[in-house]
């Protein structure tokens, strides 16, 4: 039988495959900005319930206003700032290209910890940073034959907004709460910045019930419930490397989806820029858990 954390694993897993294609569909009947507000309104009240199951809500009342306030910037920065780039990135880009983009995060995470932590990049750390991004270049080629139009600028949200989730890692570091709790108050306290976002620039008038259906699909697998099942699984291991590794089944899944359910032809240059990626992040990996047995 399946252990319980590889089960929460693989369950996270199959929960985020299907994120790339709800953003597309749900992008065919709201914009951008109704996406993420709604979404995350579903999100919250997931991760609410969770909580108040659980017992742990009134902990939620009893933080100091110093804690508050670091929620709150953690807020800004995601689900806020990372997720409209996301979104965005998906509302301009076929999701075979902005999906496996998005996992360049672990070899951003690096460069980042060089300005921030003063962490030293090695010359494994530079490799994997060169292949990384060669896959995106790849990616982000196209010629006359592929029929896919290519915006660059959702390029630039695709790779910028790692940067974004790789800054608010650093920082989420610094925070002594219960995952959960954490999670839950980001976008609890996100809510007022895309409230006034979507009040200035779009609205909360939905054209019809498709897109309101596609945004608490994205609330509740995309934020909601695989925040829990993962974090449930990395709590029930000693040696979270078991776990984490079953992350990187998620582009091949998400791809699956693409094609069957989206409809994307998938191109060549998809699985080759994709290939690059993942062995820039298996570089990475590997010398994150060099470093780590040598420590230890």
């Amino acid at each position: 039988m399946i252990k319980k954390e590889y089960a929460l694993g693989l369950l996270t897993v199959l929960f985020w495959s299907t994120s790339a294609t709800a953003f597309k569909l749900t992008l065919q009947h709201m914009d951008v900005l109704q996406l993420l507000f709604y979404s995350i309104i579903a999100a919250v009240l997931i991760l609410g319930i969770y909580l108040l199951i659980q017992g742990k809500i009134d902990r939620v009342f009893k933080l100091s206003r110093k804690e508050y306030q670091f929620y709150v910037l953690l807020g800004v920065l995601n689900p806020f700032a990372y997720y409209l780039m996301v979104i965005k990135a998906y509302d301009l880009l076929p999701a075979q290209i902005v999906q496996p983009i998005n996992y360049t995060w672990v070899v951003t995470l690096s460069l980042l910890s060089v300005p921030l932590l003063k962490q030293p990049l090695s010359r494994l750390q530079m490799l994997a940073t060169l292949i990384c991004y060669s896959g995106v270049v790849i990616l982000s080629y196209r010629d006359s034959t592929t029929g896919l139009q290519l915006n660059y600028f959702g390029i630039f949200l695709a790779v910028a907004c790692t940067f974004i989730w790789a800054l608010y890692w650093i920082y989420n570091v610094r925070s002594k709460q219960d995952p959960i709790i954490a999670i839950f108050l980001n976008f609890l306290f996100s809510i007022p910045f895309v409230g006034s976002a979507c009040l200035l620039f779009s609205s909360f008038t939905l054209s019809n019930w498709k897109g309101l259906y596609g945004a608490c699909w994205i609330g509740c697998f995309e934020f909601g419930f695989p925040f829990i099942t993962w974090i449930t699984a990395l709590k029930s291991v000693k040696n979270t490397n078991n776990v984490t590794n079953l992350i990187f089944m998620t582009p091949f899944m998400s791809l699956i989806f693409i094609r069957t359910v989206l409809g994307e032809e998938l191109l060549p240059q998809t699985y080759f820029g994709l290939m690059f990626i993942l062995a820039g992040i298996f570089i990475q990996r590997y010398e994150e858990y060099s470093s780590f047995k040598s420590d230890s």
